[in-house]
């Protein structure tokens, strides 16, 4: 896998992560978001997208990352929104929101790759708070 190919899938994670602090944020919440329809299905196609572009890094970043062992698990995450016919645990993507993903993007931000510029949105949302 090339670089400039690594580059791009990690701007589309953090891309991803931010439009779901957009989604939660225009509705109040996250609680809020997932029971809006519109704001469920925007999530939920988020949350689908990260899991199957950090399925496709390079092994070598994620374990620099420390993202190794959450490749499957984001993956399976990926499978379990588009496949799950029954309906989708809104419980378990509340938890990814709240709990999981300030951690994923920190680890993108703090290990981006040399020569990788991030947009400055980029570090509003994640500075934001601090």
């Amino acid at each position: 896998m090339s670089k400039k190919s690594d580059e791009a899938k990690i701007e589309f994670i953090i891309e991803m992560l931010e439009n779901i602090d957009k989604i939660v944020s225009r509705h109040n919440g996250v609680v809020n978001a997932l029971e809006d329809f519109e704001g469920q299905m925007a999530i939920l196609m988020a949350v689908a997208q990260v899991g199957e572009t950090l399925n496709k890094l390079d092994n070598e970043f994620l374990q620099k990352c420390d993202l190794l062992e959450d490749k499957e698990g984001a993956y399976y995450t990926r499978n379990y929104i588009v496949h799950n016919y029954d309906g989708v645990d809104l419980y378990l993507i509340e938890d990814l929101i709240k709990n999981y993903f300030p951690i994923l993007k920190e680890k993108l931000l703090n290990n981006k790759p040399k020569g990788l510029k991030w947009k400055k949105q980029f570090y509003y949302f994640y500075y934001k708070d601090i």
